[in-house]
């Protein structure tokens, strides 16, 4: 079973934050949403930072803005991963400078699609 962090984690049904959120918990991963915001995300404990998640994520895949995912890249990398999806709108040439720099595995691609097997559409 795989372990996932969605950053960018959102209670909006409509947003490809909770759709991860969903898909990833549909397809038997243990899901564990980063929302700073949030106390719960589709029924599940939703973690202020992925510093608080209970373990190390196979996966992280990211929803935020490049200008956020600058700043918690360095506990991303902490924290560590396998995998550090970057979904479009995600990433930048100087998001991918700094994962880089930190020894981060990036993946541009749309985890949705990609990682869990799954159109966006059916969420």
């Amino acid at each position: 079973m795989k372990t996932v962090a969605v950053l960018g984690a959102s209670t909006d049904r409509s947003k490809y934050g909770n759709k991860a959120v969903r898909a990833f918990h549909r397809e038997g991963c243990t899901v564990w949403p980063v929302n700073p915001k949030e106390s719960t995300v589709e029924g599940l404990p939703a973690y202020k930072s992925i510093q608080d998640v209970p373990g190390r994520p196979e996966m992280i895949t990211v929803y935020l803005p490049p200008a956020v995912v600058l700043k918690v890249l360095p506990d991303i990398a902490a924290r560590g991963c396998d995998e550090l999806w970057l979904n479009p709108g995600t990433e930048s040439a100087e998001v991918l400078a700094s994962a880089t720099a930190l020894g981060l595995n990036v993946i541009q691609a749309c985890s949705l699609i990609e990682g869990a097997g799954v159109s966006p559409e059916d969420f």
